[in-house]
């Protein structure tokens, strides 16, 4: 009984050691967890993070598979310099394949600091205008949890 209980207990350690640095799908994962608790106060966080109206927040919400699709589309526009209606164009068309795919397509480019942002998820939904992780040093560091 002891080894069951002790197995047990390894496999809750080890897999909450495994999420701990989660990158991307961790951020987003906790992303969609806390958006869906809030989802009037994740709205108004990205429409002031991105200086975009609320009701093109609310526009994007609806067109994405989770919450957290409509931060990145937003996210990746800022990176890309492409409008959200662009990015939901291209996110549509690769849906499944991942952001990677989809920041390619935009004309973000692997090894750039905006790639690496991504595969590390190192964002942040703070709420406050010009966040932009990946672009300077010192910024950014940690696993963007603190929104």
């Amino acid at each position: 009984m002891k080894k069951i209980i002790f197995a047990a207990m390894m496999l809750i350690l080890l897999n909450g050691l495994a999420n701990a640095g989660g990158g991307l799908d961790g951020f987003l994962n906790d992303l969609n967890i806390q958006a869906r608790a809030d989802m009037n106060g994740f709205s108004a966080k990205i429409s002031a993070q991105f200086g975009v109206p609320l009701p093109q927040v609310h526009a994007v919400i609806g067109t994405v598979s989770a919450p957290a699709d409509a931060f990145m589309v937003f996210q990746l526009g800022q990176f890309a310099h492409k409008p959200p209606e662009r990015v939901v164009q291209v996110y549509q068309a690769n849906r499944g394949k991942g952001w990677g795919v989809i920041a390619k397509s935009l004309g973000i480019k692997p090894g750039s600091p905006e790639f690496h942002a991504l595969k590390r998820g190192d964002f942040v939904l703070s709420g406050e205008p010009g966040e932009s992780p990946g672009k300077g040093k010192g910024k950014g560091k940690g696993k963007g949890h603190n929104w």
